[in-house]
């Protein structure tokens, strides 16, 4: 089975608010998935039915063939959270941020053992963020912290990586980091899920895109996803010139 994200007709509500309508999104092994839409079409809350974070109201989530609060227990699903849905005060350090990817790998005590030290050493520098690693999470840059929260994924040895908005207030340097790390991790069999406004990017870095408004409306090439009259169907009419002009 190559199927990696298998989301099939998923409904969420928020008391009366419908977040997600029969929502069905297939990721296979290995590929790079970009989630366009606008604010408030669904995007995070697809995220975290995904995570198993919120229970639908009909339809499944798999992961892998396991169900997301398994393969969450089990770390083979990490997420990157939207900047806002973080306490950057709270007193961690970024190597205390990145070392909470290896607790699936450890014992009760959560006591980290050579190879939970050199993992989290090894995302680290993978995400050039070596030096950085006593600095607490929130004196970071907006790319610095993206780029800890990929490096999480990266020690706990996620098979599949979600990530809401990572470009979002970044500079160009930790853009371009991310990215690289993520084709990396996809040529290495990961899958990932990434939503970004960012949609001039969007080709260079993903295989495949879906558009979603509270259902998915088109699922395709980023080329595919990205015509003017197809974004119009999520973002409006008044898309189809400005989008001319960013593609």
């Amino acid at each position: 089975m190559n199927t990696a994200i298998d989301v099939n007709a998923v409904t969420v509500h928020y008391g009366d608010v419908l977040a997600l309508d029969a929502a069905t999104l297939r990721v296979e092994k290995g590929r790079i998935c970009g989630l366009v839409g606008m604010n408030g079409s669904g995007k995070s809350t697809l995220f975290k039915a995904i995570m198993g974070l919120v229970k639908p109201d009909a339809g499944t989530v798999t992961i892998a063939g396991d169900t997301p609060t398994k393969a969450r227990r089990s770390g083979a699903v990490s997420y990157v959270p939207q900047s806002e849905d973080v306490d950057w005060q709270f007193p961690l350090s970024v190597q205390d941020v990145v070392m909470m990817g290896r607790y699936g790998h450890m014992g009760m005590a959560r006591r980290p053992r050579k190879a939970d030290k050199l993992a989290v050493a090894d995302a680290l520098e993978r995400v050039e963020l070596s030096e950085h690693a006593q600095r607490q999470i929130g004196q970071l840059s907006g790319g610095q912290k993206k780029r800890t929260f990929v490096a999480r994924g990266i020690a706990q040895g996620a098979t599949t990586l979600l990530l809401d908005e990572p470009f979002a207030g970044v500079d160009k340097r930790s853009e371009a980091t991310i990215c690289a790390l993520l084709k990396q991790m996809a040529s290495d069999g990961a899958t990932i899920l990434v939503s970004t406004h960012d949609l001039h990017a969007l080709p260079d870095l993903a295989d495949e895109a879906a558009l979603l408004m509270q259902r998915v409306l088109m699922h395709g090439t980023p080329q595919e996803v990205l015509r003017p009259e197809n974004l119009a169907l999520a973002f409006g009419l008044d898309v189809i010139n400005r989008s001319e002009d960013a593609l």
